[in-house]
Formats: C-alpha cells, structure tokens, sequence
C-alpha cells in the first residue's frame, strides 16, 4: 500500500508538470465600487497620501456602476437601486471635499510672523495653492449636497440599505446642516486671506545665509560675527 500511494503521488506530479500553463491576467477595475475600495486613510498623512486617495476618488466618481449583485448594499427592489446610487455619488463627493480639504491645509498658513519675512514670496505661493485647493473641495461639497438633497426625497423615507446606513446618516446630517464642510472651507479661507495680507505688507528681504561651519571643531564659530542672528 505504501508503495501503490507513492506511485499514485509522483504520477499526479508528472500530470501536473505536463499540463499546460494557465497564464493568470489582471482583471482591470472598471466600477465605482472596485476604485472605491482603493481609497483608504494613512496613518501619517502627507500631501502624496492625499492624493493618491483624490486620484482614487476621481476614478470611481468617473467609472460606471456595478451590477447590482456587487453593490455595496443589498439591493432587492428598483428603489433601493436609485437611493443607492444618490447616496454613493454624495458619498464620493463628501470624501472628495474632505481630502482636498485636508490637501489645502497642508500649503495654507494659519499666521505670517515676523521671521516668516524672508521667505516672503514663497509663502504667498503656497497659499495661492491653498486657495485653489480649497475652491476645489467647495465644488465638491456643493456636489455632495446635491446628492444628499436627492437621497432625502419622499419616496425613499421607508427605503432602508442597512449596510451603508452611514451613507444615509451623513445626507440626513447635511439635510440639518450637522455635516457643513462649506463652513469648514469658508473659514479655512478667510484665515487664507489674512496670513496674505500679513504677508503681503512685509517688505521683500533675503533669506539669511550662515557662514560655514568651520574646519575642526576646536575652532570658534560665532554665526553672529557675520550678521546672522540677533546678538546684541
């Protein structure tokens, strides 16, 4: 018995061996719900990890629907289908104000102090990229309520999709004004305009240069001697 099983082994490897290799292609992702699922949040946020999830966003907001058998939800009736896919699309679009709101706030500037001066230039440039970034997640935003407004309507009052009844609480909370990323965005920006002005009032300087360290640490360097710094 022993011996009939080893031969049974080596003839299924031999079998195996033979047969013809199946190449395994990639399926491309073609549906909302499939780029959907490549948006997550990073543990250490950056501006690249914004993004990405904003590429990802786009994607799916750009892709078709899936088959309701893939659907995030368990959809049975028609009905479910439609409030489904109102709360999917203000669902994308809340996320996509969110990231760009988060984008901005990475190149905005809450205050311009007074050492900020020599980098003067550089700092209104970054904030002329704040600016646009959040006119972006405003245009997201009102998409977002435009959806939200449409998943409210009468006749989805008793629809329920229990899977993505968070989907549901978040139109019911912008219905309510809860949920306003648009207030959000208009205070990022009018904190934007100030830090401007601050620094637009500071006059052009150069940005401070230090001498080179020097040779062998057993030499004196006073950074001062060379006008950098504040000693008296």
């Amino acid at each position: 018995m022993p011996r009939m099983g080893a031969a049974a082994a080596v003839f299924c490897l031999l079998a195996f061996s033979a047969a013809p290799a199946i190449e395994a292609r990639p399926r491309p992702f073609t549906s909302k719900e499939q780029f959907y699922g490549l948006f997550h949040m990073h543990l250490q946020r950056s501006p690249d990890s914004f993004v990405e999830n904003i590429y990802w966003l786009e994607r799916a907001l750009g892709a078709e629907f899936a088959n309701p058998l893939h659907a995030l939800a368990l959809i049975e009736t028609e009905i479910q289908w439609e409030k489904y896919r109102y709360l999917f699309m203000m669902h994308l679009n809340v996320k996509m104000a969110e990231q760009h709101l988060f984008l901005g706030g990475m190149w905005s500037r809450r205050r311009a102090h007074f050492f900020n001066a020599p980098w003067r230039e550089q700092n209104l440039a970054s904030l002329e990229i704040a600016e646009a970034v959040f006119g972006m997640a405003m245009h997201y935003w009102e998409e977002a309520q435009r959806w939200a407004a449409l998943a409210r309507d009468r006749r989805f009052r008793f629809v329920d999709l229990p899977r993505v009844q968070f989907w549901a609480d978040s139109a019911y909370r912008i219905e309510t004004g809860e949920l306003d990323y648009g207030r959000t965005i208009r205070r990022e920006l009018a904190t934007l305009m100030r830090a401007r002005e601050r620094f637009e009032e500071m006059p052009p300087r150069d940005p401070p240069r230090l001498p080179p360290p020097p040779l062998f640490p057993w030499e004196p360097w006073e950074p001062w001697e060379s006008g950098w710094g504040f000693r008296n």
